[in-house]
């Protein structure tokens, strides 16, 4: 049994529920009492109760190195868990009772189902299982990933775990001293890694992104037959039309190769999107989209890459990477955009261990207190500037053209004008990225001149332009020049046979195929701003419901 440490300080991570708050929670739990040194769940087992103290302490504890460290000791009318609970996550902690006491228990489904009638209460516990997220990633709680930097198998499990936002931390073998000795506690020969160390019980050699998430409780298993609507992405339009579906009761499902949150999802701050004067990060915007998208239930399922789409009998059929299938009336695709890739010798190398495609907490605590060089003239290399110059002593934004003002909002040039340490250079092309066992120097260039220097920066963040996540749609829906996907009037004449059945021109989001949309930044011609590719899957809902209205008016034989 650890040692009871003082409470900490009450603050927006750990608030007291208040009495009629309580009461609200009694109507859908029950009271249970704990003799000391009872649990009342474990890392890495499944747990599907929310706790609150009534009397007594429970200690909430990581396990490292064989001992139990006490990471926060609830007494009354506080609240156990963090962002797990409400996304059907195993605990990254363990609790137990510290002194004997009561709880009461509330089934996570059930506490949902009452947080969607009490707003109040439930931003309260939203916001506060928020903070603990970050709190567990900031101090690398949660399981281990044991490998090389320059392992792809060790950078595509830390790309997963980052930007799937799951507290972790990583034993890199060419600089953990103890990594190699904790491998030969568990059994396993460098040969063997990357592993992942489950709460140090269970050992995985080298998992697919697939078995991981199952293991934390990521991806769920879809409903078999026809479901109302599938999302196919879950940027901010994907999740819009999640929300929206499923609160108008069509039975949804949400599927996404990589993570929930999409490109926005790795953005440090969104400053721009309405009702939010303080801004947003991209992390907490994705987490409260899915965290509302589950309580309407809807089915998010993650990874789960869909490789291609075709049409039967009116339905549409979605094929899995992995070999699955997944039917629906209607399909919205929100597959997005990704970041592309800087081509300089030096850049793959380090990949995912020195140079990032996100600039997100889970990326910036790789280099606090380092130089760094960020890449791009768009509002996402303006965010990433801004955050990581609050730790970094020297940021150095490179971009490629003469002037800010073509692709960057006015309100970022003016911060990054006045931030004493952020350094752009216009007409600057990275040349290079040097380092023996991680980014030591970046190598620029005068794109005028061809004048060279050498930056002292020990980390590069990459924003350069996105292109469009449809290659599995390639065979089935139009595209454009740019391989964007063209909606309403825009796929009339390319796709005119698909609508001779329905003598009708397509609905204004509709693709080339009858009933499936596009929305956000994959579909041709939109604005790619947050905003926009919410009200765009908003929208789309109501358009599924128009084609649904249609096919049920056609005749039996269709």
């Amino acid at each position: 049994m650890p040692t009871p440490t003082p409470p900490p300080v009450v603050d927006d991570a750990y608030p007291l529920l208040t009495d009629d708050q309580i009461a609200i929670l009694r109507s859908c739990g029950q009271v249970r009492s704990l003799r000391e040194g009872e649990h009342l769940f474990r890392a890495g087992e499944p747990s599907e109760e929310f706790f609150v103290v009534l009397s007594g302490t429970v200690a909430v504890v990581e396990a490292r190195d064989d001992q139990d460290e006490i990471v926060q000791l609830h007494g009354p009318y506080s609240f156990l868990g963090e962002l797990g609970v409400l996304e059907g996550q195993t605990p990254f902690l363990s609790a137990l009772a510290s002194t004997p006491g009561d709880v009461l228990t509330v089934g996570s489904a059930a506490l949902r189902d009452l947080l969607s009638r009490e707003p109040a209460l439930g931003d309260l516990i939203l916001r506060a299982y928020l903070l603990r997220r970050t709190m567990l990633v900031g101090a690398g709680a949660g399981f281990r990933i044991i490998g090389s930097a320059f392992s792809p198998d060790t950078r595509r499990l830390l790309e997963f775990a980052a930007r799937n936002r799951l507290p972790h931390r990583w034993a890199d073998l060419e600089k953990d001293t103890g990594a190699e000795a904790l491998l030969t506690r568990l059994g396993v020969t460098p040969q063997e890694t990357p592993v992942v160390v489950w709460h140090d019980r269970r050992v995985l050699r080298n998992p697919s992104n697939a078995e991981l998430a199952r293991v934390i409780g990521l991806r769920t298993q879809t409903a078999a037959g026809v479901c109302d609507l599938m999302v196919v992405g879950a940027g901010p339009g994907g999740l819009a039309a999640a929300v929206y579906g499923a609160s108008e009761g069509l039975s949804t499902v949400v599927l996404d190769a990589v993570a929930t949150g999409g490109q926005a999802g790795t953005s440090s701050r969104i400053e721009n999107y309405l009702g939010f004067p303080a801004g947003i990060s991209g992390m907490e915007l994705a987490e409260r989209a899915v965290v509302q998208a589950n309580r309407f239930g809807a089915r998010i399922s993650v990874p789960a890459e869909a490789a291609g789409i075709e049409q039967r009998d009116g339905t549409s059929v979605v094929r899995l990477a992995d070999g699955g299938t997944v039917a629906a009336d209607n399909v919205v695709v929100a597959t997005g955009a990704r970041y592309r890739r800087l081509t300089a010798p030096g850049v793959e190398r380090f990949e995912g261990a020195g140079v990032h495609y996100a600039a997100t907490l889970w990326e910036a605590r790789t280099c606090r207190l380092d130089p760094v060089a960020v890449v791009g003239g768009g509002n996402s290399a303006g965010q990433a500037a801004l955050f990581l110059a609050r730790e970094s002593p020297a940021v150095h934004l490179l971009v490629r053209g003469g002037d800010l003002a073509h692709s960057m909002s006015r309100y970022l040039i003016d911060r990054i004008e006045r931030h004493p340490r952020i350094d752009v250079r216009l007409h600057t092309e990275v040349r290079e990225v040097t380092g023996e066992d991680g980014v030591e120097s970046v190598v620029v260039e005068d794109n005028r001149t061809g004048e060279q220097e050498v930056l002292p920066d020990r980390a590069l963040f990459v924003f350069i332009g996105a292109r469009p996540a449809t290659s599995w749609l390639a065979d089935a829906v139009t595209l454009d020049r740019r391989g964007f996907v063209p909606t309403g009037q825009d796929v009339v004449h390319a796709a005119a046979d698909l609508w001779k059945p329905l003598a009708r021109a397509p609905l204004a989001l509709e693709t080339g195929l009858p009933g499936v949309f596009a929305v956000g930044d994959v579909r041709s011609g939109s604005v790619k701003r947050v905003a926009s590719a919410v009200g765009e899957g908003a929208m789309a809902v109501r358009l599924a419901h128009e084609h649904r209205g249609e096919q049920a008016a056609l005749p039996a034989e269709r």
